[in-house]
């Protein structure tokens, strides 16, 4: 361990770590464009210099390791005037976009400005321009914007191992080019677009959307595969507009892939059940009240044998009160696949063949995974449809079944016979748990509200079981989450305080050795 002083505060870290790094670990951000904690160190912005006491210059803090006894001023004239320079430079021919800009709000460039730049500009000559360019995928770049920290071009040759994009041209007509016949089309490459620092690289699905002071933002995961990985869910007027890379060092680094962040509009759906129904006579389904739709499932469940047809997209919390319901009968559900996508740079971080968030966490708590969903329903069941559409789906079988309980947020296909629906909240609608592939429990809180009288499925599944006489106290997800880690041996001594927001393996998580470092150049 090192022991340093910063802006007069007392820092000990280990051996090897950046200024900029030790700095960030007593409250102090010193200002930098090209460097970031997953990339490998550029030191080209020159943005992070700082006075370091009997060094003959400036240093670079984000290259610069901390040694004993060093004293490290970050405010003082010398590296403000240093930075106020940089500052200049930069927006020599920067444009006054800021009210048209994608970024506004969230660039660093204009925190900066505001922060420690001139209060105007010196220059008077005309600025350059260049036309924007459709870089492939989900990539525009602006380039008189762009600033050339170079994050984008070392993401992708030295953590997507694909090299496309290069600092083209040199002096003031510098920009980032790409290298002939290469597009941004790399599962991963849109990561480049939140490792910009500024509104060069914009994804064409956001672009003119929202401005960033008008969002909501919610801690979550990515449903879209098994990986599991930490996001930001974004929404405008209760619309999700836009999913971004939540950083945890155990899961996803910094990034996540295109088919995870472009794949949100599902959680938008307009054709929703939002009313309680039960079928009444010849009449066919009629909305009703909470209360007589959970009596009348009650009534149908009640010392019947029970199938359950779930979706791996429920959370750990419903799915364990699902397995409650079945009395002695079964589960099922299946999963949509596609192609598995690393991400070379960082270990064990990929789009996941399994497109679902939940499919260890089923099959932990007793879900049988199969392609032939109402294979395991017998004559005479009970079958209860849990937040599974039944697209593709054979109807036919579903005449085995005695009666049908829908609980799900849309009307599954070929179902005319259900005798009561029950409609729940979506992923983004409600909190919960889900289980990635690798056995690490991870929250995810409620990001948009939910339509008309929906209701959380770990509510509505609460609810039925008390009407059923099986549970009295559930009225938060935190407290189904106690009882499942009271019963289940997976879950043992793990809780919603203990999870936080970074995860934690159950019990009999797959052994894995330690990671690497993130990427190439994370400290």
């Amino acid at each position: 361990m090192v022991t340093l002083t910063i802006e007069g505060r007392p820092v000990t870290v280990a051996e090897g770590t950046t200024i900029l790094e030790a700095a960030k670990t007593v409250g102090v951000l010193i200002p930098h464009y090209c460097y970031h904690p997953g990339l490998p160190v550029a030191g080209v912005c020159r943005m992070c210099l700082v006075e370091v006491e009997k060094a003959p210059k400036l240093a670079p803090s984000c290259a610069t390791t901390v040694a004993e006894g060093q004293v490290v001023h970050v405010h003082s004239d010398k590296s403000l005037d240093a930075r106020k320079g940089v500052l200049e430079m930069l927006l020599i021919n920067h444009p006054l976009d800021c009210p048209i800009c994608d970024q506004s709000g969230e660039c660093e460039l204009q925190d900066y400005t505001y922060q420690e730049g001139r209060e105007d500009s010196r220059y008077r000559e005309p600025k350059r321009f260049n036309p924007a360019e459709d870089f492939g995928g989900d990539v525009i770049y602006v380039p008189n914007r762009c600033i050339l920290c170079t994050r984008c071009v070392r993401f992708m040759d030295d953590v997507a191992h694909e090299p496309t994009l290069n600092v083209s041209e040199r002096g003031d007509r510098a920009l980032i080019g790409k290298f002939e016949g290469r597009d941004m089309t790399h599962p991963w490459a849109a990561n480049v677009i939140d490792l910009c620092p500024v509104g060069a690289l914009l994804s064409k699905d956001f672009l003119n959307k929202a401005r960033a002071w008008e969002l909501d933002r919610t801690s979550s995961i990515c449903p879209n595969c098994t990986q599991g990985c930490n996001v930001i869910m974004e929404t405008r007027e209760n619309q999700i507009v836009r999913m971004r890379p939540r950083a945890n060092e155990n899961v996803n680094a910094f990034f996540m892939c295109d088919w995870g962040r472009l794949n949100y509009r599902w959680m938008n759906e307009k054709s929703r059940v939002e009313q309680p129904m039960v079928r009444t006579g010849n009449t066919g389904l009629t909305a009703t009240t909470w209360e007589a739709a959970i009596t009348a499932a009650a009534r149908a469940l009640n010392g019947k044998k029970v199938f359950v047809a779930a979706s791996p997209m429920l959370s750990n919390e419903s799915l364990f009160l699902l397995t409650q319901l079945m009395q002695g009968g079964s589960g099922a559900f299946r999963v949509a696949e596609g192609d598995e996508a690393p991400l070379p740079g960082v270990e064990d971080l990929a789009l996941r063949r399994e497109r679902a968030a939940n499919v260890y966490g089923a099959e932990t708590l007793g879900f049988r995974k199969t392609k032939d969903l109402l294979g395991g329903l017998g004559q005479g069941d009970v079958l209860v449809i849990a937040g599974e559409d039944l697209e593709g789906v054979d109807a036919s079988a579903i005449s085995r079944a005695g009666d049908v309980i829908v609980i799900g947020s849309v009307m599954p296909s070929g179902v005319d016979r259900a005798s009561v629906i029950l409609p729940i909240a979506n992923f983004s609608e409600e909190e919960g748990t889900v289980t990635n592939l690798r056995g690490r429990v991870q929250r995810f809180t409620q990001a948009r509200q939910a339509p008309g009288e929906t209701r959380p499925s770990w509510l509505v599944l609460g609810d039925l079981l008390g009407a059923m006489g099986k549970q009295s106290n559930f009225f938060l997800p935190s407290e189904v989450f106690a009882r499942l880690a009271s019963s289940h041996k997976s879950f043992a001594g793990l809780s919603y305080d203990r999870i936080g927001f970074k995860g934690l393996p159950v019990v009999d998580a797959p052994q894995t050795g330690p990671k690497a470092p993130i990427a190439v150049g994370a400290a």
